[in-house]
Order: C-alpha cells, then structure tokens, then sequence
C-alpha cells in the first residue's frame, strides 16, 4: 500500500492493516548430519537464521525449487531470496536430491564426501555425526604423514608410493568405502591390494573371505602372488564353474582367506558367488565390467559385499560412460542414474552439449572441474613419471613404413571402392556400424599385407614385414630382446614365419595357446630374440622385464591398449631403458588411426590427470576423416 501511494494512487483500507518487516541482515547457514536407520546414509540437516529468527526449511527449501524473489513467513517477516548463499544452497540440495530419495528430508551417502566439502564451505557452522566425522577426517589425512602400518603377513618391502595407495585403500576400507586403484601399468597394484587383503584379514579374524575377479589368463599370477608376498593367506582358485567341479563353491574353497576366479565363472556361477558374504571384492583388469549391460558387470553388482576396489591402469577408454560404470560398482550412489550421469557430464564433457544460458567452453570446464572433485577421494592415481623416478626412461618412436608399389596400387584401390560404400552408409550410422567397421578393419588389415585380405595377393611383401627382420636382427647383435604385439593374429602368424625364415628365436602368444604359462616361462628363461604376442592375449597380466625393446606393428583405436602393451616390459624390475616404437605404414589409414589416438587421450587426462580436453567416441566425422 505505501509503494502505492508513493505513486499518487488514491488507497481505502479497512480493518488493521498487517505491517510487515523485512529481515535485511545474510544468512547465517548451518549443516549437520544424523546418523540413520541405514549404516551408509546420513541425514541432512539445513538450519538457516536471519537477523536471529530460524527459517523454517520445508517452506525454504520449496521456494527455492519454485525460484522465488522471497519469502514471506508466518510472522509477517519476510526476505529476499537473491542472494548468493541462497543460490549456492539451492545448487547443492538440487544435487543431493538428485543422488537419493528424500522420505523425511535432505539425505547423504558415505560416497557424497566432497559434497558434504560444498556444503561446509557455504555454511558458518556445521555439526557433523560421530561417525561421519571419523570418515571425513580418515579420508582427508595425508597418508604419507600418517600412514596405515604394512601388515606383518605381508613379506614385501613397499615402496613409499605402494605404502601410500595401500593406506588410502585401508582407510577406505575402514569406513565400508570402495574405490579405483588406477596407477599406471607395472607400478605394483596387486601388491597393494594383497597388503590390504592381509590388512582386513588380520582385523577380522574368521570373517567371511575376500575376492578375487580376473581375467582367466591372470588367476596364475594372482595365486603367485599371493604365495609370495602374502604366504600366511589360505588361496583357493575357482578357475571352472561348479559344474566342472562337481563340487558347490562353498566345499571347494572352504576356510580360504581369498578366493581368486575370473570374470567368465563369476558369469555362469553367478547365482552361487551371490549367495554368499563376502568382505570385499577386488576387480583386476577391471575393463572388463565396464559395460554395465553385460552379465558379467550385473553378476557384481549382485554380490553380497562390503566393499569394491577396482584395479585397472585404465578407468575409462573410450568414454565417460565407463569410468560411471566402474564408480556405480565400488561406490554405488556416488552419482544420480547413467541417464543423470549422460546428461550431467557426458553430453557437456564429450559432446559439447551446454545450456543455452551457458558459454560452452567455461561450462565444460566447471563440469570436469564437478567430476574431478566428487571422484577425488575414491580415485587412487599415480603416473610412472610421479613415482618410479628410479624406473628407467622409456623412450618412444613412431617409424613409418613406405608402402611398395604393388602393395600401394592395390590398397588405393580398395580405398576408393570402400571409400564410396562408406560415406553412403554414415547417414544411417547407428543401424549400419557393423558393415563400416567391417570395412575399416579390412582397410587396417590391407595397411599390414595384402595377402591379409586376398590369398592371390600373397606374394606381395610387406616393407613393414621386412623393415621389422631388419630390426631385429640388429638388436640380437646388440643383445637385445623384443616384444611384437599386433592385433591380428593372421599377421602376427605370418610375422612369426618370417621371422624364423630369417633366422630369429622366437615365442608365440596368442588367446588360442595352450599353456599360456609355459610360453611366458620358457622367453622369460630362454634365449629368444622376439616374442609375438596379440594385443588382446598379451597386453595385460603378465610381466616381461627381459625384454628392453616393444615394437606395436598397427595402431589400435585406444591408445590405453597400446600403453598397456608397452608397460609389460616397462615396470618394476626393469633395468634397461625402454625403446617402443609404432610402426605406421605411410599414407594409409594407419595414419589416421594414430591421429584419433591423441584425441581419445586427451580425455583420459582431462578427467584423471590435470589437463584440458576435447575428446569423443567415434562418431561418422572421424569415420569422414579416417578415410582422408
């Protein structure tokens, strides 16, 4: 009424009218948090005062969701809901209530450590609960000043970065957490797990054991593993399911303190892992379960564990997508639903989708700076160059090939022909992707050797065949010994023959062999000058510091598989400086594969290392660009 009669308008009341008062004063915001009916959630609690009188949340809380101007309240007080405290608060409780159901207000999960870090810097006060505190403060602690003592089962002197992973393992296992061992390749990651298997055990007592999930090929190294740094820990290997045991899980591992299997029979013997406790779940090569549509990602999920701790030196490599995956099974409740996790991070992060009120690249930059902070305290990362200074350097090289004339002539010709059906294809990617893949990968095959693709074309010789014998040769002169990775193994086989026409030493792994242990022992002791491995069989799990040479004969589509490659001659024990080199054949698609390459790792460093990024799946641009 007064505003209006400022403006000359004639006004009659009746009655008394209400005087109301304005609280003009900042809002002084306290948050708390009450332990509840469930061990792993905590109750939210927001008590906001303005010039002495408390606000009432509920109607608070409602007219921020509605974006209201103010607030008026019972009493005839009202206040102005912009200001910054007002909008920050509502950012938070708008992701809080995204993360869980609200039945009788805000909650919080043990995950939402570096939210409730949000909610401490806006607030004046906070209260936290006993047991909240104990968790917050554990996981904040330096792990090098304060440090978890290594257990005395444990045989193995760590070094200080493994004592230091093992500690932030420990202490997030102290508080039912899970997380990411995520160093690089070769930088001692079973070696920390066992400590922390060792670690529980020796706290526990007789509690329910611990498991093991690998890739079949790698249940070898874990039971040597586990004999040699952690001897007192009863190991019980489930490598066949329980119908070619003949025995229930429960009779064949018996009293074990950790029970190793692999991804395969977890799959088929799913129903019986579930049906039992287990104290925590390590996933080696955790890659594996990065899809979580698979049978192998849900068989997981639907263990009865306290806590999961992946291992992978790759936790996403090709998309966001995955690193969700992993974080949904060693910190379920972190984020919201994939679909929430798409919209929130992949669309603006990897695809450039921002609001239209936002600027894109500043936006994109808030939202990995958001991913980076929520995964910080259950990420554990450190890079080669970080830790093992004492590592020897490894040095890299990209040597191109010159196609020979008869090898050109016939790959430009297959170029234009499936150049043509390509581009015809991409309008309708989605639906056509298998018949595009299909002739990409003949393109990547026909870049190696045309007898690949066309028996008649055999006679053809491969210069990079030749340029690789060459090599070789060279380093047996100089007493050195070389990794051969390719993922084709019709080329890695015809590596093989010539290699042996040449008169070379050399071992063959491929997933086809027959005691894959064997192969590895007899290079590993033997005098063979080269070992030819395909990328899939031999990229992970095993350790071959014989070899001081790797040589990558085809660019794959992710350069995580390609470094994995490398870093089974390049980790702990080597002594040799280390030489890689990938070979690129000139002008053909090989070129641009290595160029997507530097792409894709931008992402990968965006989110896990401190730098800037722009990356995305394959898309029909890169296809556009992939065939020049």
């Amino acid at each position: 009424v007064p505003s209006l009669e400022a403006r000359g308008i004639v006004t009659e009341t009746t009655g008394t009218p209400r005087t109301y008062a304005e609280l003009t004063g900042d809002p002084a915001i306290t948050v708390s948090t009450v332990e509840s009916t469930d061990p792993d959630w905590f109750e939210l609690g927001i008590l906001v005062r303005i010039d002495g009188r408390t606000i009432p949340f509920e109607p608070l809380f409602r007219a921020l969701a509605l974006r209201q101007g103010k607030l008026k309240l019972v009493d005839n007080t009202w206040f102005s809901l912009r200001h910054p405290a007002f909008d920050r608060l509502k950012e938070l409780l708008d992701e809080a209530a995204e993360l869980a159901k609200w039945e009788t207000g805000p909650r919080i999960a043990r995950t939402h450590l570096t939210l409730w870090e949000d909610f401490e810097d806006l607030a004046d006060e906070t209260l936290p609960a006993r047991t909240w505190r104990a968790a917050v403060e554990g996981l904040r602690a330096d792990p090098s000043a304060d440090p978890v003592p290594v257990p005395a089962a444990v045989t193995a002197e760590l070094r200080p970065y493994q004592r230091e992973g093992f500690t932030r393992l420990a202490r997030l296992w102290q508080h039912r957490l899970g997380g990411i061992l995520a160093d690089d390749m070769g930088l001692g990651k079973t070696l920390q797990l066992l400590t922390l298997i060792a670690h529980a055990r020796e706290r526990q007592g007789d509690a329910a054991p611990w498991l093991v999930v690998a890739p079949t090929s790698v249940l070898p190294v874990w039971q040597r593993e586990a004999e040699r740094f952690a001897p007192g820990l009863r190991v019980a290997v489930a490598g066949r399911t329980r119908d070619a045991h003949g025995v229930d899980l429960a009779a064949h591992i018996g009293d074990a303190d950790l029970v190793i299997t692999s991804y395969t029979v977890l799959r088929l013997d799913a129903e019986e892992f579930a049906r039992r406790p287990w104290s925590g779940v390590v996933l080696d090569e955790a890659q594996n379960v990065k899809n979580p549509a698979t049978k192998q990602h849900q068989a997981v999920a639907a263990l009865d564990v306290q806590a999961v701790y992946a291992a992978t030196g790759t936790p996403l490599e090709n998309g966001l997508g995955e690193l969700w995956a992993l974080l949904s099974l060693t910190s379920p409740g972190l984020f919201a639903s994939a679909r929430r996790f798409r919209e929130d991070f992949i669309q603006p992060i990897e695809q450039g989708k921002v609001p239209e009120n936002a600027e894109g690249a500043p936006f994109r930059r808030a939202r990995i700076d958001l991913l980076r902070r929520r995964i910080r305290p259950f990420l554990i990362r450190r890079t080669k160059e970080l830790v093992a200074r004492d590592l020897p350097e490894r040095q890299e090289q990209v040597l191109r090939v010159e196609l020979g004339p008869a090898h050109r002539h016939r790959y430009d010709t297959v170029l234009q022909r499936e150049r043509q059906k390509i581009l015809g294809l991409l309008p309708d990617l989605d639906r056509q992707r298998f018949i595009v893949f299909r002739s990409l990968t003949m393109l990547r095959m026909l870049s190696l050797s045309p007898g690949l693709i066309e028996p008649d074309d055999a006679g053809i010789a491969s210069r990079k065949l030749e340029e690789l014998v060459e090599r070789l040769i060279e380093l047996r002169s100089e007493g050195h010994r070389a990794l051969v990775f390719s993922q084709f193994t019709s080329f890695l086989g015809l590596a093989a023959e010539r290699l042996r026409q040449a008169g070379l030493r050399v071992s063959y792994l491929d997933g086809s062999t027959r005691d894959r242990d064997r192969v590895v022992q007899d290079f590993r002791e033997g005098d063979q000058d080269a070992f030819l491995l395909s990328l899939k069989a031999g990229g992970t799990g095993l350790t071959l510091t014989e070899a001081d040479y790797v040589f990558l004969l085809d660019p794959w589509w992710n350069p995580a598989a390609e470094a994995q490659a490398a870093d089974r001659a390049h980790r702990i024990g080597q002594q040799n400086r280390v030489f890689v080199y990938r070979m690129i054949s000139e002008g053909t698609i090989e070129e641009k594969v290595l160029a997507l390459q530097q792409r894709k790792a931008r992402l990968f460093s965006a989110v896990l290392d401190d730098e800037d990024l722009f990356a995305q799946s394959l898309t029909a641009d890169d296809i556009r660009e992939l065939l020049g």
